[in-house]
């Protein structure tokens, strides 16, 4: 057991997910094998994403003797993403299991001029017809996965031209007449308002956001002596440009909510001319994973916003520790020996530690950095009491476990309430937004950028985005996938943004749908066929049509006139004595004339005869039918 912990480590698994693999004897023979494989290929040394992708291709593969011929591709790189991994791992027809990629390839080539040329603008619709074409023994959503992904190889991430509308020609109509006809939305209270486009929402003064450089016109901000000259630095850094940020916790993905937050931290700053940074909020080494870094960055592409830059909390981890240094030579913190259970709670007792010499929390705080406490001996609190009544708030704790980045150079670790203020003003944030929960933290934000004399930006907070009969808690998702109540994170019953990508959802239908929310203050709690109704806007115009049967019936039409007859599976279900039933878009009226069962007596096909519709009395029903059909394979996915 203890060579198979070390192996699985030695790919990225932290030691948590390695002994829960171990307990997984089939995951766990084939997550070995391949590694095995692996290793004689390239030599000891894989890195993460390498290991990432052996570990998907063990944990998703139905068929172990492919497993080989997968840990080929991936050794030799022809495999390198994780969708590129899924495309692979069905099972094949011509061509091989790697078959989609190439045959999309041949249709991108054949259409490459046109695509250039119209770039997005151009019908991807054809290209999917073309595919699947090609494709027939391929999996319809890979296939459109993979079209997806060599447009954007070729085309490169949206612009804004690309993103605007063709403008439609319509008829002129009275001003009265258009105001009844504003497009309405309802919203979480069953009220209805027009809507807007989110830019039209984020844009200018819109909000009553203060200015680049003018923080201090903010009620609660707070001005020191110092303020006016900090400003005036951050303007010289940033020239007077809108900044804001993402900051995503890597140890789960992003869910519908996360949505909005793209939508407005990215949005905000395209609507005004600035830029976003992407920023890890990587302080808690024990819950994070290389394949959330990896999946978060791809949905925020995925809805069309490409990182001004994309950093991590750990990129500032000696700046950190220099600044708790000089907050205790401040006097405004201290090192505490209380238990997390002591200070849980609205109304903990105070430190007996809070007054400690500076000098003597310097050195027990050099202690902890070297490692000389044990996790929960001893912490560094800053002197603050918060909105919500919450005393002196913790800026780092002791925890031995490695970083994914910075391996085994730290032992302790800053907070969310120490970091994010000083991550924001390291990269001169004008606009820090967050959601409402995070306001009772705004004291400590601006408090602890002015203990410290440095730049100081303005918090903002907007209302959460939450949908009804849905799961988006990163801890509920987790025990549900180690039930094995979903398959992983991207179960299309998920609302996880994988999850959507992976049932089909349209990124263009999400990013409506937080326009259609709005940038409210107060928390939106959504019905899920609001989000659905936006999907099916987009795929009208968009998606390719097909007539699908679910429970097929073979009707054989004995008089049809061609010259031979016609056999046609239809969902109706039509019976003797029955009155006569339309084929929809078809222009005929069948009637019952034979019905054929097994020696069970289930019926197995109906022989009828056809009238041309205008020669027919009118029908009181029409079914749907389809003619020389494909067998195919349908998933309907109900509520969690």
């Amino acid at each position: 057991m203890a060579e198979a912990l070390g192996l699985f480590t030695g790919i990225g698994l932290s030691e948590a997910k390695a002994r829960e693999t171990l307990r997984n004897a089939a995951l766990s023979a084939q997550l070995r094998r391949a590694v095995l494989q692996a290793r004689g290929a390239l030599g000891s040394g894989l890195d993460k994403a390498t290991g990432a992708l052996l570990y998907n291709a063990a944990a998703r593969l139905r068929d172990p003797g492919r497993l080989a011929f997968l840990v080929a591709y991936i050794g030799r790189g022809d495999i390198r993403s994780d969708l590129q991994l899924g495309g692979a791992a069905r099972p094949g027809g011509p061509g091989g299991p790697y078959g989609e990629i190439w045959g999309v390839e041949a249709v991108i080539s054949r259409h490459r001029e046109e695509l250039l040329a119209e770039r997005y603008r151009f019908n991807m619709g054809l290209l999917m017809g073309e595919a699947r074409s090609r494709l027939q023994w391929a999996d319809g959503k890979s296939i459109k996965n993979e079209v997806d992904l060599q447009v954007l190889h070729l085309l490169g991430p949206k612009t804004e031209a690309d993103l605007e509308k063709k403008p439609k020609a319509t008829k002129a109509r009275p001003v009265q007449e258009e105001k009844q006809k504003a497009p309405v939305v309802e919203n979480g209270e069953g009220l209805c308002q027009p809507t807007k486009s989110l830019l039209e929402q984020l844009r200018g003064e819109a909000l009553k956001f203060h200015k680049p450089g003018e923080n201090y016109k903010t009620e609660g901000y707070v001005v020191t002596p110092n303020t006016m000259a900090l400003l005036k630095q951050h303007l010289a850094v940033t020239g007077g440009q809108v900044r804001t940020r993402f900051p995503p916790e890597p140890n789960g993905i992003l869910h519908i909510g996360h949505a909005k937050a793209i939508n407005f931290n990215f949005g905000y700053a395209k609507a005004n001319g600035g830029v976003c940074f992407l920023r890890y909020d990587d302080t808690n080494p024990e819950k994070e994973e290389e394949k959330y870094f990896t999946a978060i960055r791809e949905m925020v592409e995925w809805l069309g916003y490409q990182p001004y830059a994309v950093t991590h909390a750990s990129d500032y981890f000696d700046q950190l520790y220099a600044w708790a240094l000089e907050l205790i030579r401040r006097g405004q913190a201290y090192v505490c020996h209380q238990k997390v259970e002591e200070i849980k709670g609205h109304n903990p007792p105070p430190s007996p530690w809070r007054d400690r010499p500076a000098e003597e929390s310097l050195l027990l705080f050099e202690d902890m950095r070297k490692g000389k406490f044990g996790e929960g001996e001893a912490t560094l609190r800053m002197k603050l009491v918060m909105e919500d009544g919450k005393m002196d708030p913790v800026a780092y704790r002791v925890k031995f476990t490695p970083h994914h980045r910075t391996g085994d150079k730290w032992c302790i670790y800053p907070t969310y309430d120490y970091t994010h203020c000083l991550c924001d003003s390291i990269e001169h944030i004008t606009h820090s937004l967050c959601t409402k929960e995070f306001q009772a933290r705004r004291s400590s934000y601006f408090w602890l950028c002015n203990a410290l004399d440095v730049y100081c930006p303005v918090q903002w907070e907007y209302g959460r985005l939450n949908l009804l009969y849905t799961v988006v808690s990163k801890r509920k998702i987790i025990r549900l996938v180690e039930t094995g109540a979903v398959r992983d994170w991207d179960d299309p019953r998920l609302f996880t943004l994988t999850a959507l990508r992976r049932r089909g959802f349209p990124p263009e239908a999400i990013n409506n749908f937080c326009a259609r929310v709005g940038v409210t203050v107060a928390q939106a709690t959504m019905e899920p066929h609001l989000l659905e109704a936006c999907v099916r806007e987009v795929l009208n115009e968009q998606a390719p049509r097909a007539m699908a049967v679910l429970e097929p019936l073979k009707v054989t039409i004995t008089n049809f006139p061609a010259p031979e007859v016609r056999r046609r599976p239809t969902s109706g279900r039509c019976w003797e004595g029955e009155p006569p039933v339309g084929l929809r878009h078809a222009g005929y009226v069948i009637a019952v004339q034979n019905v054929i069962k097994n020696a069970s007596g289930r019926v197995m096909e109906l022989e009828v005869t056809c009238t041309k519709s205008e020669a027919a009395e009118k029908p009181k029903a029409f079914i749907h039918w389809v003619s020389e059909p494909l067998t195919c394979e349908v998933r309907l996915y109900e509520r969690l």
